[in-house]
Protein backbone atom coordinates (compact mmCIF):
# COMPACT_ATOMS: atom_id res chain seq x y z
CA UNK A 1 0.00 0.00 0.00
CA UNK A 2 1.30 3.50 -0.79
CA UNK A 3 2.12 5.85 2.08
CA UNK A 4 -0.60 8.37 2.83
CA UNK A 5 -0.21 11.91 4.13
CA UNK A 6 -2.48 12.36 7.16
CA UNK A 7 -3.41 15.55 8.99
CA UNK A 8 -4.43 15.03 12.62
CA UNK A 9 -6.97 17.79 13.30
CA UNK A 10 -6.78 18.32 17.06
CA UNK A 11 -6.46 20.78 19.90
CA UNK A 12 -2.85 22.00 20.50
CA UNK A 13 -0.61 19.00 21.11
CA UNK A 14 1.70 20.14 23.88
CA UNK A 15 2.46 19.02 27.45
CA UNK A 16 1.23 18.46 30.08
CA UNK A 17 -0.18 15.13 28.92
CA UNK A 18 -3.20 15.22 31.21
CA UNK A 19 -6.04 15.45 28.67
CA UNK A 20 -7.23 12.28 26.98
CA UNK A 21 -7.81 13.47 23.41
CA UNK A 22 -4.45 15.20 22.98
CA UNK A 23 -2.64 12.33 24.72
CA UNK A 24 -4.14 9.90 22.24
CA UNK A 25 -3.30 12.04 19.21
CA UNK A 26 0.31 12.47 20.36
CA UNK A 27 0.72 8.75 21.00
CA UNK A 28 -0.82 7.99 17.60
CA UNK A 29 1.67 10.32 15.94
CA UNK A 30 4.46 8.61 17.81
CA UNK A 31 3.46 5.04 16.93
CA UNK A 32 2.16 5.17 13.33
CA UNK A 33 5.11 4.53 11.00
CA UNK A 34 3.59 3.34 7.70
CA UNK A 35 2.07 6.74 6.87
CA UNK A 36 3.18 10.36 7.23
CA UNK A 37 1.32 12.18 9.99
CA UNK A 38 1.19 15.93 10.62
CA UNK A 39 0.57 17.02 14.23
CA UNK A 40 -0.72 20.49 15.11
CA UNK A 41 1.32 22.19 17.82
CA UNK A 42 2.61 25.50 19.13
CA UNK A 43 6.23 26.61 18.74
CA UNK A 44 7.08 24.16 21.51
CA UNK A 45 8.80 21.15 19.97
CA UNK A 46 7.57 17.66 20.83
CA UNK A 47 10.01 14.90 21.69
CA UNK A 48 9.90 11.22 20.86
CA UNK A 49 8.32 11.49 17.42
CA UNK A 50 9.54 9.35 14.47
CA UNK A 51 10.72 10.81 11.18
CA UNK A 52 7.31 9.99 9.68
CA UNK A 53 5.67 12.57 11.98
CA UNK A 54 5.81 16.28 11.18
CA UNK A 55 4.95 19.11 13.57
CA UNK A 56 3.02 22.11 12.29
CA UNK A 57 3.04 25.05 14.77
CA UNK A 58 -0.34 26.56 13.94
CA UNK A 59 -1.40 27.49 17.50
CA UNK A 60 -0.28 30.55 19.44
CA UNK A 61 -0.85 28.87 22.82
CA UNK A 62 -1.71 25.53 24.35
CA UNK A 63 -5.08 26.75 25.60
CA UNK A 64 -7.90 25.51 23.38
CA UNK A 65 -10.03 28.63 23.60
CA UNK A 66 -11.75 30.70 20.95
CA UNK A 67 -8.48 31.92 19.41
CA UNK A 68 -7.08 28.40 19.11
CA UNK A 69 -10.30 27.15 17.56
CA UNK A 70 -10.07 29.91 14.94
CA UNK A 71 -6.41 28.96 14.32
CA UNK A 72 -7.46 25.33 13.82
CA UNK A 73 -10.18 26.33 11.35
CA UNK A 74 -7.73 28.54 9.46
CA UNK A 75 -5.30 25.62 9.24
CA UNK A 76 -8.01 23.30 7.91
CA UNK A 77 -9.06 25.89 5.32
CA UNK A 78 -5.47 26.25 4.10
CA UNK A 79 -4.97 22.48 4.00
CA UNK A 80 -7.98 21.49 1.89
CA UNK A 81 -5.75 20.28 -0.95
CA UNK A 82 -2.70 19.22 1.01
CA UNK A 83 -3.41 15.79 2.52
CA UNK A 84 -4.57 12.36 1.44
CA UNK A 85 -6.52 12.01 4.69
CA UNK A 86 -7.84 14.53 7.20
CA UNK A 87 -8.39 12.81 10.54
CA UNK A 88 -10.60 14.72 12.98
CA UNK A 89 -9.89 13.94 16.64
CA UNK A 90 -12.21 16.34 18.46
CA UNK A 91 -15.79 15.94 19.63
CA UNK A 92 -18.18 16.85 16.80
CA UNK A 93 -20.65 19.62 17.59
CA UNK A 94 -23.11 21.59 15.50
CA UNK A 95 -20.88 24.63 15.07
CA UNK A 96 -17.58 22.92 14.30
CA UNK A 97 -19.23 20.45 11.90
CA UNK A 98 -21.03 23.27 10.10
CA UNK A 99 -17.88 25.39 9.81
CA UNK A 100 -15.81 22.50 8.49
CA UNK A 101 -18.39 21.50 5.89
CA UNK A 102 -18.94 25.12 4.82
CA UNK A 103 -15.37 26.45 4.86
CA UNK A 104 -12.82 23.68 5.34
CA UNK A 105 -14.07 20.48 3.76
CA UNK A 106 -11.11 18.84 1.99
CA UNK A 107 -11.17 19.29 -1.77
CA UNK A 108 -9.09 16.14 -2.22
CA UNK A 109 -8.48 13.02 -0.21
CA UNK A 110 -10.63 11.25 2.34
CA UNK A 111 -11.89 12.13 5.81
CA UNK A 112 -11.94 10.18 9.06
CA UNK A 113 -13.61 11.04 12.36
CA UNK A 114 -12.69 9.40 15.64
CA UNK A 115 -15.82 9.80 17.74
CA UNK A 116 -14.71 9.48 21.35
CA UNK A 117 -18.19 10.09 22.71
CA UNK A 118 -21.59 9.87 21.04
CA UNK A 119 -23.76 12.62 22.49
CA UNK A 120 -27.05 10.95 21.68
CA UNK A 121 -28.34 12.59 24.86
CA UNK A 122 -27.96 15.97 23.12
CA UNK A 123 -28.56 15.25 19.44
CA UNK A 124 -31.36 13.63 17.47
CA UNK A 125 -30.63 10.89 14.90
CA UNK A 126 -31.00 13.50 12.15
CA UNK A 127 -28.51 15.81 13.87
CA UNK A 128 -26.03 12.95 14.32
CA UNK A 129 -26.26 12.25 10.59
CA UNK A 130 -25.10 15.83 10.00
CA UNK A 131 -22.39 15.83 12.68
CA UNK A 132 -20.79 12.56 11.59
CA UNK A 133 -19.92 13.53 8.05
CA UNK A 134 -16.61 11.77 7.38
CA UNK A 135 -15.98 8.99 4.87
CA UNK A 136 -15.07 6.69 7.76
CA UNK A 137 -16.00 6.75 11.45
CA UNK A 138 -14.07 5.18 14.31
CA UNK A 139 -15.71 4.74 17.71
CA UNK A 140 -14.36 3.54 21.04
CA UNK A 141 -16.88 0.83 21.99
CA UNK A 142 -19.05 -1.87 20.44
CA UNK A 143 -21.98 -0.27 22.25
CA UNK A 144 -21.53 2.98 20.28
CA UNK A 145 -20.89 1.11 17.02
CA UNK A 146 -24.17 -0.75 17.43
CA UNK A 147 -26.02 2.50 18.17
CA UNK A 148 -24.75 4.09 14.96
CA UNK A 149 -25.50 1.02 12.89
CA UNK A 150 -29.08 1.08 14.19
CA UNK A 151 -29.24 4.68 12.91
CA UNK A 152 -28.20 3.51 9.44
CA UNK A 153 -24.45 4.20 9.45
CA UNK A 154 -22.49 1.59 7.49
CA UNK A 155 -19.00 3.09 7.71
CA UNK A 156 -18.23 2.51 11.40
CA UNK A 157 -15.24 0.69 12.90
CA UNK A 158 -14.61 0.10 16.59
CA UNK A 159 -11.03 0.61 17.74
CA UNK A 160 -10.30 0.70 21.44
CA UNK A 161 -8.22 3.77 22.40
CA UNK A 162 -4.68 2.64 23.08
CA UNK A 163 -2.39 3.77 25.87
CA UNK A 164 1.38 3.57 26.30
CA UNK A 165 1.93 0.48 28.45
CA UNK A 166 5.56 1.43 29.08
CA UNK A 167 4.50 4.78 30.53
CA UNK A 168 1.46 3.48 32.37
CA UNK A 169 2.99 0.65 34.36
CA UNK A 170 3.15 -0.38 38.04
CA UNK A 171 5.67 1.60 40.09
CA UNK A 172 6.22 2.61 43.70
CA UNK A 173 4.42 5.51 45.35
CA UNK A 174 5.69 8.94 44.31
CA UNK A 175 7.22 10.70 47.31
CA UNK A 176 6.85 14.20 45.86
CA UNK A 177 3.12 13.68 45.36
CA UNK A 178 2.75 12.31 48.88
CA UNK A 179 4.45 15.44 50.19
CA UNK A 180 2.18 17.60 48.05
CA UNK A 181 -0.86 15.85 49.51
CA UNK A 182 0.53 15.93 53.05
CA UNK A 183 0.31 12.16 53.43
CA UNK A 184 2.76 9.32 54.13
CA UNK A 185 3.58 6.21 52.12
CA UNK A 186 2.07 4.14 54.94
CA UNK A 187 -1.34 5.71 54.45
CA UNK A 188 -3.95 3.76 52.49
CA UNK A 189 -4.54 6.24 49.68
CA UNK A 190 -7.80 6.42 47.72
CA UNK A 191 -7.89 8.69 44.66
CA UNK A 192 -10.82 10.00 42.62
CA UNK A 193 -9.53 11.36 39.25
CA UNK A 194 -12.89 12.74 38.15
CA UNK A 195 -14.58 16.13 38.04
CA UNK A 196 -16.24 18.37 40.61
CA UNK A 197 -19.38 19.45 38.75
CA UNK A 198 -19.94 16.91 36.01
CA UNK A 199 -20.31 13.12 36.45
CA UNK A 200 -22.61 13.25 39.47
CA UNK A 201 -20.25 11.82 42.10
CA UNK A 202 -18.91 14.73 44.16
CA UNK A 203 -21.73 15.06 46.68
CA UNK A 204 -21.95 11.31 47.26
CA UNK A 205 -18.19 11.10 47.81
CA UNK A 206 -18.19 14.08 50.15
CA UNK A 207 -21.03 12.74 52.29
CA UNK A 208 -19.61 9.20 52.36
CA UNK A 209 -16.09 10.16 53.38
CA UNK A 210 -17.23 12.71 55.97
CA UNK A 211 -19.30 9.97 57.59
CA UNK A 212 -16.47 7.44 57.38
CA UNK A 213 -13.80 9.73 58.86
CA UNK A 214 -16.10 10.84 61.67
CA UNK A 215 -16.84 7.22 62.57
CA UNK A 216 -13.23 6.06 62.15
CA UNK A 217 -10.98 8.83 63.52
CA UNK A 218 -7.99 6.46 63.91
CA UNK A 219 -8.07 5.23 60.31
CA UNK A 220 -4.98 5.36 58.13
CA UNK A 221 -7.14 5.80 55.02
CA UNK A 222 -6.72 9.08 53.16
CA UNK A 223 -8.66 10.46 50.22
CA UNK A 224 -7.64 12.70 47.29
CA UNK A 225 -9.96 14.65 45.02
CA UNK A 226 -7.63 14.55 41.99
CA UNK A 227 -9.90 16.75 39.88
CA UNK A 228 -8.82 19.46 37.46
CA UNK A 229 -10.45 22.88 37.71
CA UNK A 230 -11.91 23.42 34.24
CA UNK A 231 -14.12 26.44 34.91
CA UNK A 232 -15.56 28.72 37.57
CA UNK A 233 -18.24 26.20 38.48
CA UNK A 234 -15.56 23.62 39.29
CA UNK A 235 -13.66 26.14 41.42
CA UNK A 236 -16.81 27.01 43.35
CA UNK A 237 -17.68 23.34 43.89
CA UNK A 238 -14.18 22.57 45.13
CA UNK A 239 -14.40 25.42 47.64
CA UNK A 240 -17.80 24.18 48.81
CA UNK A 241 -16.48 20.64 49.31
CA UNK A 242 -13.43 21.86 51.22
CA UNK A 243 -15.69 23.87 53.55
CA UNK A 244 -17.89 20.83 54.16
CA UNK A 245 -14.92 18.69 55.20
CA UNK A 246 -13.59 21.52 57.35
CA UNK A 247 -16.95 22.06 59.06
CA UNK A 248 -17.10 18.34 59.79
CA UNK A 249 -13.64 18.46 61.39
CA UNK A 250 -12.11 15.92 59.00
CA UNK A 251 -10.28 18.09 56.46
CA UNK A 252 -6.90 16.64 57.51
CA UNK A 253 -7.89 13.27 56.01
CA UNK A 254 -8.46 14.77 52.55
CA UNK A 255 -6.27 16.39 49.89
CA UNK A 256 -7.22 18.32 46.76
CA UNK A 257 -5.09 18.46 43.64
CA UNK A 258 -5.57 20.23 40.34
CA UNK A 259 -3.45 19.46 37.27
CA UNK A 260 -1.00 16.60 37.83
CA UNK A 261 1.51 16.56 34.95
CA UNK A 262 2.63 13.00 35.74
CA UNK A 263 -0.57 10.96 35.66
CA UNK A 264 1.17 7.56 35.99
CA UNK A 265 2.73 8.81 39.22
CA UNK A 266 -0.72 9.79 40.47
CA UNK A 267 -2.19 6.35 39.81
CA UNK A 268 0.82 4.59 41.30
CA UNK A 269 0.63 6.66 44.47
CA UNK A 270 -2.89 5.33 45.06
CA UNK A 271 -3.74 2.06 46.73
CA UNK A 272 -7.20 2.16 45.14
CA UNK A 273 -8.58 4.35 42.35
CA UNK A 274 -12.31 5.07 42.40
CA UNK A 275 -14.62 6.26 39.63
CA UNK A 276 -18.16 5.70 40.99
CA UNK A 277 -19.78 8.30 38.76
CA UNK A 278 -23.48 8.85 38.20
CA UNK A 279 -23.23 9.57 34.47
CA UNK A 280 -20.72 10.05 31.66
CA UNK A 281 -22.23 13.09 29.95
CA UNK A 282 -19.44 14.82 28.07
CA UNK A 283 -16.82 12.17 28.83
CA UNK A 284 -15.26 9.68 26.44
CA UNK A 285 -17.17 6.43 25.94
CA UNK A 286 -14.08 4.81 27.45
CA UNK A 287 -12.80 7.12 30.22
CA UNK A 288 -9.07 6.60 29.83
CA UNK A 289 -8.42 7.28 33.50
CA UNK A 290 -9.96 3.85 34.16
CA UNK A 291 -7.78 2.14 31.56
CA UNK A 292 -4.66 4.00 32.73
CA UNK A 293 -5.29 2.99 36.34
CA UNK A 294 -5.78 -0.62 35.22
CA UNK A 295 -2.48 -0.44 33.34
CA UNK A 296 -0.73 0.71 36.51
CA UNK A 297 -2.00 -2.42 38.22
CA UNK A 298 -4.45 -0.62 40.48
CA UNK A 299 -7.74 -2.01 41.79
CA UNK A 300 -10.52 0.27 40.56
CA UNK A 301 -14.03 0.74 41.96
CA UNK A 302 -16.64 1.63 39.34
CA UNK A 303 -20.37 2.30 39.37
CA UNK A 304 -22.59 -0.11 37.47
CA UNK A 305 -23.30 2.18 34.52
CA UNK A 306 -24.24 0.31 31.32
CA UNK A 307 -21.45 2.21 29.53
CA UNK A 308 -18.86 0.45 31.72
CA UNK A 309 -19.93 -3.12 30.93
CA UNK A 310 -17.49 -3.48 28.04
CA UNK A 311 -14.48 -2.91 30.30
CA UNK A 312 -15.70 -3.95 33.75
CA UNK A 313 -15.50 -7.46 35.14
CA UNK A 314 -15.33 -8.95 38.63
CA UNK A 315 -11.97 -10.47 37.72
CA UNK A 316 -10.24 -7.09 37.50
CA UNK A 317 -12.39 -4.40 39.13
CA UNK A 318 -15.06 -3.82 41.76
CA UNK A 319 -18.50 -2.64 40.66
CA UNK A 320 -20.98 -1.00 43.01
CA UNK A 321 -24.51 0.30 42.62
CA UNK A 322 -24.55 3.78 41.11
CA UNK A 323 -24.89 6.43 43.80
CA UNK A 324 -24.32 4.05 46.71
CA UNK A 325 -21.91 5.63 49.16
CA UNK A 326 -22.51 2.74 51.56
CA UNK A 327 -21.34 0.16 49.00
CA UNK A 328 -18.34 2.34 48.16
CA UNK A 329 -17.16 2.43 51.77
CA UNK A 330 -17.84 -1.31 52.18
CA UNK A 331 -15.76 -2.08 49.08
CA UNK A 332 -12.92 0.16 50.22
CA UNK A 333 -12.91 -1.45 53.67
CA UNK A 334 -12.73 -4.90 52.09
CA UNK A 335 -9.89 -3.96 49.74
CA UNK A 336 -8.02 -2.23 52.55
CA UNK A 337 -8.15 -5.40 54.66
CA UNK A 338 -7.31 -7.77 51.78
CA UNK A 339 -4.03 -6.80 50.10
CA UNK A 340 -3.82 -10.13 48.26
CA UNK A 341 -7.17 -9.45 46.61
CA UNK A 342 -5.92 -5.98 45.62
CA UNK A 343 -2.85 -7.56 44.06
CA UNK A 344 -4.88 -10.07 42.05
CA UNK A 345 -7.30 -7.42 40.80
CA UNK A 346 -4.41 -5.18 39.78
CA UNK A 347 -2.56 -7.92 37.92
CA UNK A 348 -5.71 -8.99 36.09
CA UNK A 349 -6.52 -5.38 35.23
CA UNK A 350 -3.12 -4.85 33.61
CA UNK A 351 -3.46 -8.11 31.67
CA UNK A 352 -6.86 -6.95 30.39
CA UNK A 353 -5.38 -3.65 29.18
CA UNK A 354 -2.50 -5.44 27.46
CA UNK A 355 -5.02 -7.50 25.54
CA UNK A 356 -7.43 -4.69 24.55
CA UNK A 357 -5.80 -1.27 24.90
CA UNK A 358 -2.15 -1.58 23.87
CA UNK A 359 -1.29 1.55 21.88
CA UNK A 360 0.83 -0.43 19.42
CA UNK A 361 -2.17 -2.55 18.43
CA UNK A 362 -4.34 0.56 18.17
CA UNK A 363 -1.78 2.21 15.89
CA UNK A 364 -1.73 -0.85 13.62
CA UNK A 365 -5.51 -0.73 13.27
CA UNK A 366 -5.38 2.95 12.32
CA UNK A 367 -2.63 2.22 9.81
CA UNK A 368 -4.96 -0.33 8.20
CA UNK A 369 -7.76 2.23 7.98
CA UNK A 370 -5.44 4.87 6.51
CA UNK A 371 -4.29 2.35 3.91
CA UNK A 372 -7.87 1.43 3.00
CA UNK A 373 -9.10 5.03 2.60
Amino acid sequence: MPRKSVLLATRPLIPPWDEASKNFAYFLGREVREHDLTLLTTEESLSGLPSSAKQEPVFSSGHFGLRSKFELLRCLMRSKNAFDITHYLFTPAKLNARMIKLLAKPARGKTLQTVATLRDDLYSPEELQSLLFADRLVVYTDRTKEKLERLGFTNVTRIYPGIDLDRYAPKTKDQSLLEQFGFAASHFLVIYPGEYVRLGATDMLTESFIRYFRENPDTDLRFVFACRIKNEADAAKKEEVQKRFEAAGVLSYVAFSDTIPDMPALYNTADVVIFPVGDLYGKFDVPLIIIEAYACGKPVILSDLPEFQEFANDDFCVTISTGSGEKLIESLAYLKDNPENRRILGENARAFVKDRFDLRNTAKQYEEIYSAL
